[in-house]
């Protein structure tokens, strides 16, 4: 899946929305939420941490904590409004918003979105960015923003309280990646990811190949 020439790029799933990334010989982590009960591990492995937003399925707090602590060395890329989760380790915290650009290793990274999907008009809708790497993958988080880029790997949310399947199907049709993998599913049962497979996948309602990674697997990109 990468361009000619370009180096390959390793996914590996792990719980819900938590997907690491290596390419040579830089590692980074997206969302490592409580949904992974071996989330200081995944972090441990990791050059840096980037997260969506705030929302405890989408990060760690306790384990990022202490992984800050241990490791001062270890940067923490997310949206401003996390800035007070992580005061104690303010050194390490970069607040990212749309239009940021950054590097780890030898990945580019660039910053897409604002707001997190609305789940109830009495919910308070909270910041949420996304993050497309190498100008090739894109994980959302929580939200279906369209990034004014092209996408050639979309981490699609498969399920969740703000997620509706016909939403996702039009905002696959809006991006138009060349691939999908399913992320966010771990609400589904192996029924559900089958369904979802059916509608949103190549045979349904995108014509968009979507892959169904198990839990600790990688792909290479």
């Amino acid at each position: 899946m990468s361009p000619k020439g370009a180096s390959t790029v390793k996914l590996t799933k792990h719980e819900h929305a938590c997907v690491v990334l290596e390419k040579d010989g830089a590692t980074f982590v997206i969302d490592p939420g409580v949904f992974s009960p071996n989330a200081a591990d995944i972090i441990a492995g990791a050059d840096a941490v980037l997260l969506t937003h705030e929302h405890a399925d989408h990060v760690h707090e306790g384990a990022l904590s202490a992984a800050l602590g241990a490791r001062p060395e270890l940067p923490v890329y997310a949206p401003a409004a996390m800035v007070g989760m992580f005061s104690a380790h303010a050194g390490q915290f970069t607040p990212v918003g749309a239009g940021d650009e950054f590097t780890i290793g030898d990945f580019t990274i660039s910053v897409h979105g604002t707001d997190h999907a609305i789940i109830h008009p009495d919910i308070p809708t909270i910041a949420n960015v996304g993050y497309l790497i190498d100008e090739s993958v894109y994980h959302p988080g929580d939200a279906y923003f369209v990034p004014a880029a092209s996408v050639t790997t979309l981490l699609l949310p498969t399920s969740g309280p703000w997620m509706k399947l016909g939403e996702a199907a039009d905002y696959v049709r809006a991006v138009r990646p060349e691939h999908m993998v399913s992320i966010h599913d771990l609400l589904l049962s192996e029924t559900g990811k089958m369904i979802n497979s059916q509608f949103l996948g190549e045979q349904g309602l995108t014509g968009i190949p979507l892959t169904q990674v198990d839990l600790g697997n990688s792909i290479t990109l």
